[in-house]
């Protein structure tokens, strides 16, 4: 595979997680991972899910709008967490937002995004799109096609996309490579819908895999690829 300028991130919130903590051994290892491209000079940014402190409602009926508020913290938490491990395996950071958050994170703008590329940090993109009814997943897409990103790299929990859900069904079969086109048409849920359009619309390729398999990060741009190559043909 070619070199690539710049590329984004997504992380699962829930991989991160370990016994309703964070697994500091994991995240150490995202780091050093990224540092290896960081130090090719890829252009790098990442978004986070919540998923380990936030899932939705559960419990109690809180209404839709402050449900996602609460996720939208929950992966500004986890950018500002994940960001310091980054910094100390040797990267500049910048975390950024849709709205202004005191002194935490600097509020996104396309032209600022650039100048920190330029500047050699990695770009940690928090708090979703900002609204209600947006996954982290939209965001994703969204900041893919604002930047221009060569590629997405998804790292999730589950290892790739699959014809039907693997966790309700045994006999569910993997694509090795499929088209953007393909995963909108069967509405294959590895990412939101939403998510899958805009990336059909503006033909951003993405690499899907599991974030907990062994250096997954480290193989996800060479032959030992082992998820779902998501093409733009």
């Amino acid at each position: 595979m070619k070199e690539l300028k710049r590329v984004l991130l997504k992380l699962s919130g829930e991989a991160l997680a370990e016994n309703g903590s964070y697994n500091e051994a994991e995240i150490k290892r995202i780091a050093e991972q990224v540092k290896e491209l960081y130090d090719k000079g890829t252009q790098i940014c990442i978004v986070i899910g919540g998923g380990n402190i936030w899932r939705g409602r559960t419990g109690i009926e809180i209404d839709r709008p402050k449900s996602d508020s609460i996720g939208m913290l929950a992966t500004l938490m986890n950018c500002i967490y994940v960001s310091e491990f980054f910094r100390y395996a040797g990267m500049k950071t910048a975390i950024m937002t849709p709205f202004v958050c005191g002194n935490f994170t600097e509020l996104f703008s396309k032209d600022l995004a650039n100048k920190y590329f330029e500047e050699g940090k990695v770009l940690f993109f928090a708090g979703g799109t900002g609204h209600p009814y947006f996954t982290t997943d939209t965001l994703m897409s969204l900041r893919a096609i604002e930047l221009n990103v060569d590629m997405i790299l998804a790292a999730k929990a589950i290892d790739g996309v699959y014809d039907k859900d693997p966790k309700k069904h045994p006999d569910a079969v993997k694509y090795d490579r499929i088209s953007i086109e393909e995963v909108v048409e069967k509405k294959l849920g590895v990412i939101d819908l939403f998510a899958s359009c805009l990336l059909l619309e503006n033909k951003i390729p993405m690499r899907i895999f599991s974030l907990t398999e062994k250096d997954s990060i480290r193989n996800s741009l060479s032959e030992q690829f082992n998820g779902t190559e998501v093409t733009i043909d």
